[in-house]
């Protein structure tokens, strides 16, 4: 398989100096879905039409870890980007893909820590563009830092997004419950943008990671018939 996260994460493993070890790592992982072979899900991938785009710019540590869940956006999304991201550089394919005249960016941030005159909460996309979602995929306290360090973004709008759902993410937790995961986030933004489908799909993806990733964690037997299963399966 191939994907941008996928690619990203191998360029990370390249440059490393030393191999990594993911915390807690019992046995091989799936290449593929990242949790133990025994609880590969990668047959669970769903197939539904995406009309928008997602542009995953991700702190240097989260390609690597097994519980990051832009990867599960990167499935299911054809057209998603994954750029690793420093303060002091910018990738020449980030700027171009900003610049593509085919796509209308959106970042995706809380309201509450951009100027009022940048905040949207609504996907208005002029005609015959395509919506273009930027998701800086971090912790909470990274993720800040990456906002305001980024001038390069200060020409989009600011997507902020109320979910009135708390975060059903089990695998990390923010120290505030409405701050919601990187799928979650996206699953939201694809339903903003009239991806309903795909928005569903996405959350039922991320129900299943969760329960496979927790069940290997604590050798728990493998229940296809669970309600994050059955949800899953209409997906496919």
């Amino acid at each position: 398989m191939s994907h941008a996260v996928f690619r990203l994460r191998a360029e990370c493993l390249a440059r490393s100096t030393r191999p990594f070890v993911a915390r807690g790592a019992r046995s091989p992982r799936c290449p593929g879905c990242r949790v133990i072979a025994e609880y590969c899900f990668c047959a669970w991938r769903p197939k539904v039409p995406v009309r928008a785009g997602v542009c995953l710019m991700m702190y240097y540590s989260e390609p690597m870890k097994p519980s990051n869940t832009g990867w599960l956006i990167a499935d299911l999304v054809p057209d998603t980007w994954a750029f690793g991201w420093s303060r002091t550089e910018v990738d020449e394919a980030l700027l171009a893909l900003l610049d593509d005249p085919q796509w209308q960016p959106y970042l995706v941030f809380p309201g509450e820590y951009a100027e009022p005159g940048r905040v949207v909460q609504e996907v208005a996309v002029e005609e015959g563009k395509r919506p273009l979602f930027i998701l800086l995929d971090a912790t909470w306290t990274e993720a800040r830092k990456m906002f305001r360090k980024s001038p390069y973004l200060d020409r989009f709008p600011v997507l902020s997004l109320t979910p009135e759902q708390i975060s059903r993410y089990r695998l990390r937790r923010s120290t505030r419950d409405e701050h919601l995961c990187t799928a979650e986030v996206g699953a939201l933004c694809l339903e903003l943008a009239g991806d309903e489908q795909a928005g569903g799909a996405l959350n039922a993806y991320l129900d299943v990671f969760t329960e496979r990733y927790l069940g290997a964690k604590r050798a728990l037997p493998l229940d296809l018939a669970s309600p994050a299963h059955q949800a899953l399966s209409v997906y496919l």
